[in-house]
């Protein structure tokens, strides 16, 4: 059974608190890396310069710093620089997932465990989470220099220290082999996955990007956003990534209650979803998702029959 939420695809979530433009003298005063980077634009506006690495990275910062209350925060050069608007997005809307699954009411706490699929190094979706919501999570990555920033991000803040745990996954193939037990139980998976298919499809997309973010023509890729080959593409590109994913979540179909991903390309919607009707997914959704000009979607399944999800409720939501 398919279903469409939140049809809307141009707005955020109304519970992201970044709706509206950022007030960068307030994120200023949060944080002083930021103050050098801002700048007046030809609007006569305060703003950053978003083709700017480091920009970027101060404006995170102050992001994380001012909404998230996070004291530390820092990846390693050439790694992927998450927006955070979007990527709260993505938290705000499977937390309402999982309200309509639990007649409205949002299960929060420790005991509402995450799965993220690829946290990476900035550790960005247990950072919003476990804030947000006080959720707990379990990050997997292929990427040991990834892994071992992103545990610097949980040891120097406490908030997350006693919420996060990070797992390397040991065989670059696989996706929640190794990582999950059958007798595991999470509320939710999340993965924002690598989508281009090779290097060479990556580096275009990014000069696109900053030729649209410079309204220059260059032909060299500088990556504002940063992104490694393992965040950035991966063989067969996001299709095949998810495509491999709806098969091993059947092998753990009563260890979580929703696998949900990001789907970048709506071209790959309908292989992705003959995938899951293959594996016998009781139940699928798509949430539409916005923010500016860009518009991308979530994929959420369950393999919980309506009992079985009755009981979940019963056993994990109950407070």
């Amino acid at each position: 059974m398919k279903s469409t939420e939140n049809k809307k695809k141009s707005k955020l979530h109304p519970q992201n608190p970044h709706q509206e433009r950022y007030d960068l003298k307030e994120l200023a005063k949060t944080s002083k890396e930021l103050k050098p980077f801002i700048v007046v634009n030809k609007f006569n506006d305060e703003s950053i310069d978003f083709s700017n690495a480091e920009a970027v990275k101060a404006l995170n910062k102050a992001l994380l710093q001012h909404y998230y209350n996070i004291s530390f925060w820092d990846i390693p050069e050439g790694y992927l620089c998450p927006p955070v608007p979007g990527r709260a997005d993505y938290i705000h809307h499977i937390a309402q997932l999982l309200s309509n699954s639990n007649f409205g009411k949002i299960p929060k706490g420790k005991d509402i465990k995450c799965l993220d699929i690829g946290v990476g190094a900035n550790c960005i979706y247990p950072i919003i989470g476990s804030t947000a919501y006080g959720w707990s999570f379990l990050g997997s990555d292929i990427d040991e220099t990834a892994l071992k920033a992103a545990q610097e991000i949980v040891s120097k803040n406490k908030t997350l220290t006693t919420n996060v745990e990070l797992k390397l996954q040991t065989k670059p193939k696989d996706i929640l082999y190794g990582i999950l037990k059958k007798e595991d139980r999470f509320d939710l998976s999340i993965c924002n996955p690598p989508f281009h298919a090779s290097m060479e499809e990556a580096n275009n997309a990014n000069l696109r990007k900053v030729n649209n973010l410079t309204q220059t023509k260059t032909t060299q890729p500088a990556f504002n956003f940063g992104g490694t080959n393992s965040e950035l593409w991966t063989d067969g590109g996001e299709n095949k990534f998810i495509r491999n994913l709806a098969r091993e979540s059947k092998k753990f179909g009563a260890s979580c209650f929703w696998f949900t991903t990001l789907v970048s390309k709506q071209s790959n919607l309908k292989s992705i979803y003959h995938a899951l009707d293959n594996e016998n997914a009781v139940e699928i959704k798509t949430i539409a998702m916005g923010t500016g000009n860009k518009s991308t979607r979530i994929v959420a399944w369950t393999f919980l029959t309506p009992a079985q999800q009755k009981d979940w409720r019963t056993e994990r939501w109950k407070d």
